[in-house]
């Protein structure tokens, strides 16, 4: 299943992006250019793990909200299919007047 949005598969593609940049980058034997590699590589594996990070809560919490909402169209299933109708009713409507 592929949970990845377009927002996200953009920032993990920039990710790979700075990582293979940083991978073909050889040592200059300049200290301060070298040090500045080792920061940048430093925040790219940040960045990967933010990112991981988000879409593992993103994940959490729709499957959170589709329990929730599981629950409650068990609990109550009539105003469920009441709210369904008008929905489609209201969608109906909007797409008759284009």
């Amino acid at each position: 299943m592929n949970t990845n949005t377009p927002f996200a598969d953009r920032l993990r593609h920039m990710v790979d992006e700075a990582e293979s940049l940083l991978a073909s980058a050889a040592q200059t034997g300049d200290d301060r250019i070298d040090a500045v590699r080792d920061r940048l590589a430093a925040q790219v594996r940040d960045m990967r793990a933010q990112l991981q990070q988000l879409e593992d809560d993103a994940l959490h919490q729709a499957r959170r909200a589709a329990r929730s909402a599981d629950q409650a169209i068990h609990s109550h299933p009539y105003g469920a299919m009441g709210a369904a109708a008008a929905l489609g009713l209201l969608v109906g409507f909007l797409a008759a007047r284009r």
